[in-house]
């Protein structure tokens, strides 16, 4: 989980160095073509090609719209913050699953998972900076959309998961971000400067090396105890920012973060206590 964690950071410090100089729209798709390949290539080697193709195409069709959005809002949020500020208001996505499933899947929220609901969205006031100049700013705004749309795609992914396998999922999502922002992005398209396909090679290498480090965590482990290491992505963050834009969060965003982590880690422990106690 730490290694497809630190991929991921790669995959998005790849993206952020491409943001002065392409539309958010076209990042997007820049990040499905590239790890489409990789990506096929393991899914038609682990499975049988056919499970690959017996979907729910509907439900599959609506993820690859949320994933468009999700990425393409998140580079617009690394366009104008930094990896560590990003980080921290995506953070709230976990919570934000926990809130939806409520409406969206029928399972009941007790008070403690509000409460720490409640008290991760006072850590994203506090990191957002209500007296300076980051409160409602358009790059935390959407971050924090970004978040919303992982949000729902997980929610999705629950409900796929009860019929599709993880290669399918995988696979048409990166195919339909390719395929779906590159046609949004298309009217406005900026040719590829040659200095630029480093950074997008690694963004298709470790986004597709993330995807599969991250399958065999949640094969290997319970999601419970590996969840909290997705929380690593701040150490990561504030270690690309130092090391290739000399930036470092201010200590709004440190405080805001240790109190979406501290929610975030509470809400995943009570839900395994909670798990454990329905089904010793």
């Amino acid at each position: 989980m730490i290694a497809a964690v630190g991929l991921f950071s790669l995959m998005d410090a790849g993206m952020k160095w491409l943001t002065p100089h392409y539309p958010p729209m076209q990042i997007a798709a820049l990040r499905g073509l590239a790890s489409a390949p990789l990506v096929f290539l393991w899914a038609v080697v682990t499975v049988a090609p056919v499970t690959l193709v017996r979907i729910r195409w509907s439900l599959h069709l609506f993820r690859g719209v949320l994933s468009i959005f999700m990425l393409a809002t998140f580079a617009y949020a690394l366009k104008r913050l930094p990896l560590a500020d990003a980080y921290t208001l995506f953070f709230i996505a976990p919570l934000l699953i926990t809130a939806l499933s409520a409406p969206l899947l029928g399972e009941k929220v007790g008070a403690a998972r509000w409460a720490a609901i409640l008290v991760g969205l006072v850590g994203v006031i506090v990191a957002m900076r209500p007296s300076g100049n980051g409160f409602l700013g358009l790059g935390s705004i959407a971050a924090l959309a970004s978040a919303f749309g992982y949000a729902l795609s997980a929610i999705t992914v629950r409900k796929l998961g009860r019929s599709d396998n993880t290669q399918s999922m995988v696979l048409w999502m990166t195919v339909m971000v390719g395929v779906g922002a590159g046609l949004l992005a298309w009217p406005d398209w900026r040719p590829i400067a040659t200095q630029h396909w480093p950074a997008i090679a690694l963004i298709g290498v470790s986004g597709a090396l993330a995807q599969y480090a991250i399958t065999i965590a949640f094969k290997l482990g319970e999601a419970s105890a590996i969840a909290p290491f997705e929380y690593t992505a701040l150490a990561w963050g504030v270690a690309l920012d130092w090391l290739l834009w000399q930036t470092l969060p201010d200590r709004f965003v440190l405080i805001g973060a240790a109190i979406i982590v501290a929610s975030g880690v509470y809400l995943i422990r009570h839900e395994r206590e909670h798990a454990e106690a329905e089904h010793p």
